[in-house]
């Protein structure tokens, strides 16, 4: 378990983290979400005494980082793939760690086939592609079998079916009751990977639930309607007391109604309906809501996006 109490990072006059207080638990999947600028990779580089807190403190399984012996053997890391070491082999990279944390050499091969690196095990990480520096960057991680594992962006880089083998893994480890702790950006995997969700903004914890509570409590979930009697169909709804929000292609959209009880009401009126479903928004929909106000950085797209304006010169602008 990870235990964060306190947390706080000040870089001058400017707070990277602010009073952050939660647990990582074992056995599921804990997605670390916030916008860029959130505090997440300070956040974690605190937990692994990269960086030191202004104030607070986190412990791993009861204990300070600097108070494991054997680090690799209580929690694994991706926090940086490119961090290895470009003039030794994969292969001497990860034996190199292994040592330095009394870890059977036999296990660096274990691990470099775990991750698909076998075939490249002899050659040297700076020439390997964005993909195969995170499959060594994760090796690393999984080399002391720890019981704790953090991932920062795990599928940078990888393809679909590196993403989907990197999904597969985070849930077995959670599954054999580890505790998984992991941040990305893209919220379309990290809402078919993680369980629980910690969400900051500005440095500030802004949710610690489910997966499925928070999408509930951040986003509009609604049913959507369409017949060729629109008309009947939508005074029939409002009669009953529903609030119907008409939406493009004849549809109708109502709130706080379940797809059962809306075809039962069709059914007593006579109204046909050629279209009944319900709509549920996604995690990312529910994040661009929670954060809105904690957005470093908003941009606005115009009607010329992508055309030079006039009076414009971008010849000394970089690609």
């Amino acid at each position: 378990m990870i235990e964060v109490h306190g947390l706080t990072k000040r870089f001058g006059r400017t707070v990277a983290v602010d009073q952050l207080s939660f647990q990582v638990r074992p056995g599921v999947v804990t997605g670390f979400l916030g916008p860029n600028g959130a505090g997440k990779s300070t956040t974690m580089r605190m937990m692994l005494d990269l960086d030191n807190p202004t104030s607070g403190s986190v412990r791993i399984d009861g204990r300070h980082y600097r108070e494991l012996a054997e680090p690799l053997k209580h929690i694994g890391a991706l926090l940086e793939a490119r961090a290895m070491h470009g003039g030794r082999t994969a292969y001497n990279n990860l034996l190199c760690l292994a040592q330095s944390n009394r870890i059977p050499a036999s296990r660096v091969t274990e691990v470099l086939d775990m991750v698909g690196l076998s075939a490249v095990a002899k050659k040297k990480p700076k020439g390997f592609s964005l993909g195969m520096g995170q499959r060594l960057g994760i090796a690393s991680a999984l080399l002391g079998d720890p019981e704790i594992l953090m991932f920062d962006e795990p599928v940078n880089g990888l393809d679909p079916e590196g993403i989907h083998w990197v999904r597969n893994l985070m849930k077995a480890l959670a599954r054999e009751g580890r505790t998984v702790f992991v941040s990305s950006h893209l919220m379309s995997e990290m809402a078919l990977t993680a369980d629980h969700l910690i969400v900051i903004g500005q440095g500030r914890l802004l949710a610690n639930t489910s997966m499925a509570d928070f999408i509930q409590e951040n986003s509009r979930s609604y049913a959507r309607l369409r017949s060729p009697e629109r008309a009947r169909l939508e005074e029939a709804l409002r009669d009953e007391g529903f609030t119907v929000v008409e939406a493009e292609g004849g549809l109708l959209e109502v709130d706080g109604a379940s797809t059962e009880e809306l075809g039962e009401l069709a059914a007593r009126h006579g109204i046909v309906l050629h279209e009944l479903s319900s709509e549920r928004a996604s995690l990312e929909e529910a994040f661009m809501r929670m954060t809105a106000e904690s957005v470093e950085y908003h941009a606005h797209a115009g009607p010329r996006w992508g055309m030079d304006q006039p009076g414009e010169d971008r010849r000394g602008e970089g690609g």
